[in-house]
């Protein structure tokens, strides 16, 4: 759920650490809802006053998930939680310590193939299997990770990996995607 409140100017904001003062609205968090809420103007009434809509809002509001996916994959990063690259990926699985495993939007099938067969192997081995995404780009992961080029990443167990595989879920089940 994603809570909206009016903001200055009795502008609808989203709140998405849900620490922002005033009476709240909640939505469901798909973009299609957003949108739905936002065409019906579903927000005046549940905020009780007229407020302004960007009509805009649900892709303000994917930006916002982006970014904060983005900010979590970048702290597991400076947490020593995650790892670049097939070969690493491949071993990060094989040996059960991937929680997450993502690959970039533009990741080749071969590529993603084969880091399936680990984790079908782990799977097969009764471990506990990673949750795998790819909602982002090979630039963003470049710059949350701070290589050149990357298409594979694994996150470890731990607590900043927790976030991280919230911040992915939230962010695809937004999209409509799921992370499997």
């Amino acid at each position: 759920m994603i809570r909206f409140v009016a903001g200055p100017e009795d502008q609808v904001v989203p709140d998405l650490k849900r620490k922002l003062p005033g009476r709240g609205v909640w939505v469901t968090a798909r973009r299609d809802l957003v949108d739905k809420a936002v065409t019906r103007n579903l927000f005046a009434r549940g905020l009780k006053q007229q407020v302004t809509v960007s009509p805009d809002l649900a892709s303000q509001v994917d930006e916002l998930l982006e970014k904060q996916a983005l900010a979590a994959l970048s702290m597991a990063k400076k947490a020593g939680a995650a790892v670049t690259g097939h070969t690493k990926c491949d071993a990060a699985i094989r040996s059960g310590n991937a929680a997450l495993v993502l690959h970039a939007r533009e990741a080749a099938a071969d590529g993603i193939r084969k880091l399936g067969q680990a984790i079908h192997m782990l799977k097969e081995l009764g471990g506990e299997v990673p949750a795998v995404s790819q909602s982002l780009t090979t630039e963003q992961m470049d710059l949350a990770l701070g290589g050149h080029n990357v298409i594979h990443a694994a996150a470890m167990h731990g607590g900043a990996t927790v976030a991280l595989t919230a911040a992915i879920a939230t962010l695809d089940a937004y999209r409509g995607t799921e992370t499997t």
